[in-house]
């Protein structure tokens, strides 16, 4: 479904994505997890074809997004990180709007229409406006508009942002009801490690505008190891260098004052570590221990946490752009 061959982005001597090589198959939920700033954004951006890439190839359907841009148009739907539904209309009337642009036919729109609304239990608020609709609702009805004209591709641009942790597991539910029932392919860009791992059959993992790592959940995972130990100590980098040296520590890794230690058979292992700690003067304030996540990958992979420090580098071209127009 797609296709790239180092498919890049710059804008001067920033490389918001840099050379990706992906292929995402007919049917699957793929994610692309990284931090904010990562290119995720600008990569969907290429692939949807409102940003020209710099280099590279890309297709989405079978359809080139340089050569043939209105058919990969024709193919997608798409659901932005920002709200884009007319407040002042009800859940109904956007959808039928956004049919029209898609020059559905009435008889068309009026079997349509229902489908979606009831895919996103929303057939009872269709006739609210939609400023009275919740954060969850609104997302909700973001998808089902995005899927009115039956594209064959769906990319969803961090869709639960925002939203509080319950309102994020049902659209998790309403995503994958989506996937099984029409059949659609999605790309879903994320940060949230969780999301990722309960949601998507293939995950790349992003950073600095490059994919560094690609698998199922499962296997990205397995690769960190089977425990990981947390440890917060008086001399993090000095435990961390002491445990780089213990046979059975795989990994050791300091980020922020806290070591992680990725190992097996971590329950046998920590009261060693204790006592390795206290016999070089270390003390050790807690200790945890749990099964690898897609954050311990990541730590694993680039040393720190997944963090929202930075915004997407196309939404900082942007806000360059706008500085500059107002001078």
């Amino acid at each position: 479904m797609i296709e790239t061959i180092g498919l890049t982005k710059r804008y001067g001597d920033l490389v918001a994505v840099k050379s990706i090589d992906l292929t995402v198959k007919d049917g699957e939920i793929f994610g692309l997890l990284g931090p904010n700033g990562a290119g995720k954004t600008t990569t969907i951006s290429m692939l949807a074809t409102m940003l020209a890439p710099t280099s590279g190839e890309a297709k989405v359907a079978g359809k080139d997004v340089m050569g043939d841009p209105n058919g990969v148009r024709q193919s997608i739907g798409i659901v932005f990180q920002d709200p884009s539904l007319d407040d002042d209309l009800t859940g109904y009337e956007n959808l039928e709007f956004h049919a029209r642009l898609y020059h559905m036919q009435k008889e068309e729109r009026v079997r349509r229409i229902p489908e979606v609304l009831g895919l996103v239990d929303l057939m009872d608020k269709k006739d609210v406006q939609v400023k009275n609709y919740s954060g969850g609702m609104k997302r909700r009805l973001e998808i089902a508009r995005g899927l009115m004209h039956r594209p064959k591709m769906l990319f969803l641009d961090e869709p639960t942002l925002g939203l509080d942790p319950q309102t994020r597991r049902h659209l998790w539910e309403y995503i994958r009801k989506m996937n099984e029932k029409e059949g659609v392919t999605i790309l879903i860009t994320t940060h949230y490690m969780e999301e990722a791992d309960v949601l998507c059959d293939r995950v790349a993992i992003i950073d600095h505008g490059e994919i560094i790592a690609l698998d199922t959940p499962a296997k990205l995972k397995s690769k960190a190891g089977k425990n990981v130990i947390m440890t917060e100590v008086s001399d993090a980098e000095k435990f961390c260098r002491l445990m780089k040296g213990h046979k059975s520590v795989l990994k050791a890794t300091s980020v922020g004052g806290t070591v992680h230690l990725t190992v097996k058979d971590g329950e046998k292992l920590i009261p060693t570590l204790v006592s390795e700690a206290q016999k070089h003067g270390i003390d050790v304030f807690s200790v945890s221990l749990h099964s690898s996540t897609l954050e311990d990958v990541f730590i694993e992979l680039t040393g720190r946490h997944i963090r929202e420090e930075h915004g997407d580098a196309m939404g900082a071209f942007r806000q360059r752009v706008m500085a500059r127009g107002r001078r």
